[in-house]
């Protein structure tokens, strides 16, 4: 089955009986939105690789030392919304789990960390973590 952005993600995905399918949720994955399905929606396939684009574009200038950003790959938020650490001994988590956003993940160089980054039209998220999202730190949460 393929989903509104043309991909077969749908076909690959283990959580597709939670989420109904991408074409039978027109673009509402596990009750959410999907940043594809809702740029395609507006802006056609065309403009959802714009977007895209732009958006690399906009997290490489943000100056982060040794964050190069190449591509984007659509990501459920269940898999990246990870639980970080406050300075008051609390913790939060900046995503929704039944999004799907655009992101990446990226070798820190000479560490054994890798930066996350994480974005959709409001929002982006660039955090770096140790091995399965260990030691989570948000490094900038900034709004489009």
């Amino acid at each position: 089955m393929k989903s509104l952005c043309g991909r077969d993600c749908c076909d690959k995905c283990n959580h597709q009986g939670e989420c109904g399918g991408c074409p039978n949720v027109k673009g509402h994955p596990f009750g959410g939105n999907c940043i594809a399905a809702e740029c395609i929606e507006h802006d056609g396939l065309d403009g959802f690789l714009h977007f895209k684009e732009h958006l690399i574009s906009e997290i490489n200038a943000l100056g982060i030392k040794g964050l190069v950003v190449n591509d984007l790959n659509l990501l459920n938020g269940f898999f990246v919304n990870l639980e970080y650490p406050l300075a008051n001994g609390q913790t939060v988590k900046l995503l929704r789990d039944n999004y799907v956003y655009l992101g990446n993940q990226i070798e820190v160089s000479e560490k054994e960390r890798c930066y996350g980054v994480v974005a959709d039209k409001n929002y982006i998220l660039v955090c770096e973590y140790g091995c399965n999202g260990e030691e989570p730190e948000i490094i900038l949460y900034k709004k489009r």
